[in-house]
């Protein structure tokens, strides 16, 4: 039976929204799934990570992140340890700011899409001792701050967590794997369209920052994100409409064309596909809930 770990049963009583959790050993645990997402960096011992129709090995130095909604579980445990760094994206408010640029951390927060099918990708990165030590140093740092709980851990535990994310998403940019460098291109590419949504966009530089030809590219984008490059940014352009449609007075037309389209009718169908209601009732529904 598939298990679901509930947010309130893993993290403290005051809600926030960072956990750390040590498992050394880790314990039989079958499939199961979360309300939340994780960090999981093994620091010893080996077992095989079981995510549906793939599975891989483990062994000290792994790190990969899981989002809420997938199932996964551990098998063939041999004295594999484990810690897990548990968040919830949606309350832990940080800003990302230039951590977008680089394609090691598009390509570790991949995983955070449950949708996503990759039969030939996998988020995952394999620390050199030098790098996990590092690592392992940000975490009991983090562990400390919330064991303790003192004035301030909030905005400490959230600088370490970020401090953590920052230098996984380094070392992943750094990686010589195989699957890490064919996932880093995608990356590329991801990062090309967060910083370029509201510009004229072509599948062939696109293909051409990702070092392949459109069809290989096409097919390895998909893969990574269950999505095709149009559709993936449609949905970002939307996205950062309705942050616009939010935050500011602008007319809908000018949102639009702010955020790369060029036909308000246009935009205003793909907004209302996606977010489920126009922009002015959006608007609307938002400036009534604030």
């Amino acid at each position: 039976m598939l298990r679901t770990l509930k947010t309130a049963h893993w993290f403290h009583a005051d809600g926030f929204p960072i956990a750390v959790e040590r498992r050394e050993p880790q314990a039989p645990f079958g499939p199961h799934r979360h309300e939340f997402s994780e960090i999981v960096m093994v620091t010893g011992g080996s077992g095989l990570h079981v995510t549906g129709r793939e599975s891989w090995p483990l062994s000290a130095g792994d790190v990969f992140v899981i989002g809420g909604p997938r199932a996964h579980e551990y098998r063939n445990l041999a004295d594999l340890r484990l810690i897990n760094i548990l968040f919830q994206p949606r309350r832990l408010r940080f800003e990302p700011a230039d951590l977008r640029d680089l394609p090691g951390y598009q390509a570790l927060f991949l995983g955070q899409n449950p949708r996503r099918r990759r039969p030939r990708f996998h988020s995952r990165l394999r620390l050199p001792p030098k790098e996990l030590g590092i690592a392992l140093g940000l975490v009991d740092q983090l562990d400390g701050e919330l064991r303790g709980r003192g004035p301030g851990f909030r905005f400490a535990a959230t600088a370490l967590f970020m401090q953590l994310i920052a230098h996984l998403s380094r070392c992943h940019g750094r990686s010589r794997d195989s699957n890490s460098q064919a996932l880093l291109r995608i990356a590329e590419t991801l990062t090309h369209l967060e910083n370029h949504y509201e510009k004229p966009i072509h599948l062939d530089a696109l293909a051409g920052l990702a070092g392949m030809s459109k069809r290989s590219f096409l097919r390895a984008f998909r893969a990574a994100t269950s999505s095709t490059p149009i559709a993936y940014l449609i949905q970002l352009r939307v996205n950062r409409a309705a942050a616009l449609l939010r935050r500011t007075d602008d007319r809908v037309t000018e949102v639009a064309f702010r955020v790369g389209f060029s036909d308000s009718n246009y935009f205003t169908r793909q907004f209302r596909r996606l977010m489920s209601c126009p922009p002015r009732a959006y608007r609307r529904r938002q400036t009534g809930a604030s």
